[in-house]
């Protein structure tokens, strides 16, 4: 990739989706430990869609002659206060991926790499749909104040997600 400014914002975007999909397999356990299998089996469909994110970036940067550049993964949050608040961090942390792939975009206008930009709308479409599908959880979640049966009829939907890849 001839332009190593891009290149490195995008090597720093692999990192931050493979965190992503660490971070979620974290929430996973979390969930696993207290009984929430169905909250973890969502929580490793969202792992699995980050790590596909990765992927994405890895095989970009290799397509436009760059080098793909692997640093350490931070070690992600093991613990939450209640099954809300994991979902109210999983909000949170998906709005930080939209805004770090909203700066990336804003690099290449800035850069005027047309192919980058292109490729990253992609993923402009797709945070949009990550938020609504965690705002989706967190509102049923809200609605039963992480108490009661609800709980595990909630628990027991969210079992039956599985992961398809995006469309490219």
């Amino acid at each position: 990739m001839s332009n190593k400014v891009l290149e490195k914002a995008l090597n720093e975007q692999l990192n931050a989706e493979m965190y992503s999909a660490y971070l979620y397999l974290s929430m996973s356990a979390y969930f696993s430990d207290i009984g929430l299998d169905g909250f973890a089996n969502w929580m490793r469909v969202q792992a699995k869609e980050e790590q596909f994110h990765a992927m994405k970036f890895y095989d970009y940067i290799n397509e436009r002659g760059g080098r793909v550049l692997l640093s350490a993964i931070e070690a992600p949050k093991t613990e939450w206060e209640s099954p809300l608040a994991c979902i109210e961090a999983v909000l949170e942390h998906e709005k930080h991926v939209t805004s770090l792939v909203n700066n990336l975009v804003n690099l290449a206008i800035d850069e005027r790499d047309h192919a980058t930009n292109i490729f990253l709308q992609w993923f402009v479409t797709e945070q949009v749909e990550e938020e609504d599908s965690v705002n989706a959880v967190l509102n049923k979640l809200r609605l039963l104040n992480g108490e009661g049966n609800g709980m595990f009829i909630l628990d027991k939907e969210l079992s039956t997600r599985v992961f398809n890849a995006p469309a490219e």
